[in-house]
C-alpha cells in the first residue's frame, strides 16, 4: 500500500512547492529555486525519497549528508532529514520514510540518522513521534517559540560504530550600526521554501524604502556562512529580531522597518 522511491522529474513539482500545488505564482517561483539547488545537491549526495499511499503522493522526505545541510545541526558521518513530510496519519507513511532515510544512509556509508524535532502538539516534525521509533535526544535548543511555545529538540538513531554526538546551531549574530540607516540583516537559504520566499519579501521591502535601508544577506547555501554565522534563518531590523513563524508578510516588514526609521531620525 506504501511505495517509497526517489524523487523523478513526475515529483518535482509536489515536492517543489512543497504540495502547495498551483497556489500562487509566488511559490512556484520559488519552486523552481528550490529545485535548482536540489539538483545541485544531488551529486553531493542529497536525496528526496517520495511516498505513495494507495498510488497517491502521501508525503516525502529530505536527505542528505549533515556536513552539506544548510539547515543544520552540525556533525560528521550523518544522514541528516530537515524535513518529513507525512499529513494523514495512522498510514504509516512516515514511518516508512524514516525506513528509507535509514537506507540511504547505509547506503552511503553513514552512521546513523539525525533531525530537528519539536516539542509541540502541531503536526509539523513532533519529537514524540521520532522517539516513538527509535530516536534519542542528544541536544537541545535554549530558547522557546513565543508563537508557539515549542521548544527544537535534537534527535538520532545511531547503527554503525562509535560517532560523535551532532551538535545544534548556536547562533553568532552581531549588530554593526550605520549612522542614519535602517539596517537590515537577512539570514536565509534555499532549501527551506519559507525562508526563501521570505527573503525575497524582505529584499522586495527593502528596495521600496531606497538609500534609508542597507540590507545585508547571509545566504546558508554557502557553508562558510552557515559556521560563521549558525543562522539558518532569521530577519534582523537594526539588531531587533523578527520573525512571525510563517513567511514574514510584506506590510509586517514594512512596520517593521517604518519604526526603525523614527528611531535612527532617518
Amino acid at each position: 500500500m506504501i511505495e517509497i522511491s526517489d524523487m523523478d522529474t513526475t515529483d518535482e513539482y509536489f515536492v517543489g512547492t512543497c504540495t502547495h500545488i498551483n497556489e500562487s505564482e509566488e511559490i512556484d517561483a520559488c519552486a523552481a529555486r528550490r529545485l535548482g539547488w536540489l539538483r545541485r545537491m544531488h551529486e553531493k549526495g542529497l536525496r528526496v525519497k517520495v511516498a505513495a499511499f494507495e498510488g497517491v503522493r502521501a508525503g516525502f522526505l529530505y536527505a542528505m549528508p549533515i556536513e552539506i545541510s544548510p539547515w543544520g545541526p552540525l556533525g560528521r558521518n550523518l544522514l541528516v532529514f530537515p524535513c518529513l513530510y507525512a499529513p494523514n496519519q495512522g498510514h504509516g507513511v512516515g514511518k516508512a520514510l524514516l525506513g528509507a532515510a535509514e537506507e540511504e544512509a547505509r547506503r552511503q556509508g553513514l552512521k546513523g540518522i539525525v533531525t530537528i524535532g519539536y516539542r509541540h502538539d502541531f503536526w509539523f516534525m513532533p519529537a514524540s513521534f521520532f522517539e516513538a521509533n527509535g530516536f534519542v535526544e542528544c541536544d537541545q535548543a535554549r530558547w522557546k517559540s513565543s508563537e508557539t511555545g515549542s521548544a527544537a529538540v535534537l534527535l538520532w538513531r545511531t547503527f554503525a560504530g562509535e560517532v560523535q554526538a551532532p551538535t545544534l546551531l548556536k547562533p553568532n549574530y552581531r549588530f554593526r550600526p550605520i549612522p542614519g540607516k535602517v539596517v537590515v540583516d537577512l539570514f536565509w537559504n534555499t532549501f527551506c521554501q519559507t525562508s526563501d520566499i521570505e527573503a525575497q519579501r524582505v529584499r522586495e521591502v527593502a528596495e521600496e524604502f531606497g538609500d534609508i535601508v542597507a540590507l545585508n544577506e547571509y545566504c546558508a547555501d554557502d557553508r562558510a556562512v552557515l559556521l560563521r554565522h549558525q543562522i539558518s534563518r532569521g530577519i534582523f531590523v537594526n539588531g531587533r529580531e523578527i520573525g512571525w513563524g510563517y513567511e514574514a508578510p510584506r506590510d509586517g516588514l514594512r512596520q517593521a522597518i517604518l519604526q526603525a526609521v523614527g528611531g535612527t531620525g532617518a
